[in-house]
């Protein structure tokens, strides 16, 4: 048995629809810079929504659910909650609080406020990843990109290049991944502060830091260390996986556990394309004596391996 009522079904059954019609339209992404993946998400979610509600084609929430996936996939909140939506109600997919769960608890940690209402309706957190999530989230060919795409030498502050020569090895992380995190994370600014309270060039959070022993996050060097010793041990943890220890380093290594892989946001997939094309390799070298492999990995590998 449902736990809706009758009333709150009606209630919530118009909000995919007018969440679908909140969105900027595509070309205007496009025009806004927005990464191309979140493009093709939104096309995604707007057959979507043309297919679950009928709109100028015939209904069909069996495909629609499918589609929704995808764009959930690529990390679309709001395709997110719609499918968590339909699950929770049984439309067009078999009625799954968990599965529900899931997708709500996704769409909640990209600040959908109403998926983090719903998640609270449907309970717990949807541990279990559904199957059209686990096919890889990073296109193959971000995966075999053959040289480095960026030149930082032209681009980052001199002093702040040639301190990363100078350190990055000592830790051994190849300067151009940690170019790479610097310029995603900061710009190269050593006094950047984010909104989440992320500190200096490689946007070092508080818990961070006091791990890392960085008493001053501002300081360039104290901050290239403190977040140089962290990808050295995300190096270690996903055994040298680009695409994994970028998305660690943005979204935490527990996200990426959680999700098999990278996770499905939006920041995080542009997050780990840009460091993948300015790296130019899918594989780090690491140093099995930081720490043992993720327990998880394995079951990542797995995942990723799927088509």
């Amino acid at each position: 048995m449902s736990m809706f009522s009758p009333s709150l079904r009606l209630r919530w059954h118009w909000l995919p629809w007018a969440l679908g019609c909140l969105v900027a339209p595509v070309a205007a992404l496009a025009q806004q810079g927005v990464p191309s993946g979140a493009v093709v998400a939104e096309e995604l979610r707007q057959q979507a929504v043309a297919l679950e509600h009928g709109e100028g084609v015939a209904r069909d929430p069996v495909q629609a659910a499918a589609l929704y996936c995808r764009s959930a996939r690529l990390g679309d909140a709001q395709a997110q909650y719609n499918l968590g939506w339909m699950y929770a109600n049984g439309r067009g997919v078999p009625r799954n609080d968990t599965t529900a769960a899931f997708f709500f608890h996704a769409a909640a940690e990209q600040g959908l406020a109403v998926a983090q209402r719903m998640l609270r309706v449907v309970g717990g957190l949807g541990a279990e990843v559904p199957d059209c999530m686990r096919p890889p989230l990073i296109a193959p060919s971000l995966s075999a990109v053959a040289t480095p795409g960026v030149d930082y030498q032209r681009i980052a502050p001199r002093k702040i290049f040639e301190l990363v020569l100078k350190m990055a090895p000592q830790y051994q992380v190849e300067p151009q991944l940690a170019l790479a995190i610097i310029a995603a994370e900061s710009n190269f600014n050593s006094q950047a502060l984010s909104p989440k309270n992320a500190q200096g060039l490689m946007q070092l959070i508080p818990e961070t830091s006091e791990r890392f022993n960085v008493k001053n996050p501002y300081d360039p060097a104290q901050n290239l260390r403190g977040g140089l010793t962290y990808l050295r041990w995300l190096l270690a943890y996903f055994e040298g996986d680009v695409a994994l220890v970028a998305a660690a380093y943005n979204a935490g290594e527990g996200k990426v556990e959680r999700y098999r892989g990278v996770p499905p946001y939006l920041e995080t997939r542009a997050y780990v394309q840009r460091v993948l094309r300015a790296v130019g390799a899918a594989v780090h070298p690491f140093d099995r004596k930081i720490t043992r492999p993720s327990p998880a990995l394995q079951n990542i590998r797995t995942a990723l391996a799927r088509k």
